[in-house]
């Protein structure tokens, strides 16, 4: 198996779902909600402001196409996964010390969690 198997493998639900749905999926298409973290979601919101995309639909719809357009050119994938180590790597060299991370994230966890904003589709 290779490493993008291995990864999946443990989600056998999902595979069974991803089976059962795929002739429908190419006839219609598929439909499923996702969930951003806050981060991820301002990073997304901020381009729906600039004009980037018109909503987060059509993000998902050109993430998805360019992540398809990259998975012939391994090379290409590979570099860019270096790249993105390479910064977090030297994200950690300022990084706080480990007990005062979980400390942090203790007290987050100990929080209760805010509902997370929901994107309606609006009616033209």
């Amino acid at each position: 198996m290779d490493n993008d198997e291995d990864a999946f493998a443990d989600n056998y639900a999902e595979r069974d779902q991803a089976k059962a749905l795929r002739e429908q999926a190419r006839a219609g298409g598929l439909r499923f909600e996702a969930y951003l973290t806050g981060d991820q979601a301002d990073w997304l919101l901020e381009r729906v402001e600039r004009g980037m995309f018109v909503d987060p639909l059509e993000a998902v719809f050109a993430i998805i196409q360019n992540f398809r357009e990259l998975e012939p050119h391994r090379d290409l994938r590979d570099e860019l996964l270096g790249r993105m180590l390479d910064a977090s790597a030297a994200d950690l060299e300022s990084a706080l010390p480990a007990d005062e991370v979980f400390d942090e994230l203790r007290q987050r966890h100990a929080q209760p969690r805010p509902e997370p904003a929901r994107w309606e589709k609006i009616a033209r």
